[in-house]
């Protein structure tokens, strides 16, 4: 769960994987989003791929990302678990149901 939290916590990679809601996406299609250098890029990956929220497929010359929305959900979860919180919506109580 830490490895995906420090992926999380940079705005960039948070973008990458927006973008990538949308459906896969080739390096350099991601890349042109962005105003860095491609090895910044790069590092950028290898972080998400290292939470394990990317999948990378070589096809041919260019590596197409996929997002892994499962890894992403489980770590949240488990971060809402980790305070002790539902991630079940709670009961409305007398008041609210009124």
């Amino acid at each position: 769960m830490n490895q995906v939290f420090k992926a999380l916590s940079d705005p960039t990679r948070r973008r990458v994987l927006q973008l990538l809601r949308k459906g896969p996406m080739s390096a350099g299609e991601l890349s042109r989003q962005f105003d860095v250098s491609k090895p910044t890029m790069s590092a950028h990956f290898a972080v998400l791929k290292e939470a394990d929220l990317l999948h990378a497929q070589k096809d041919g010359k260019s590596v197409i990302y996929h997002l892994k929305l499962s890894v992403l959900e489980e770590a949240l979860l488990g971060f809402i678990d980790s305070f002790g919180l539902s991630a079940e919506a709670p009961e409305p109580s007398e008041e609210t149901a009124r």
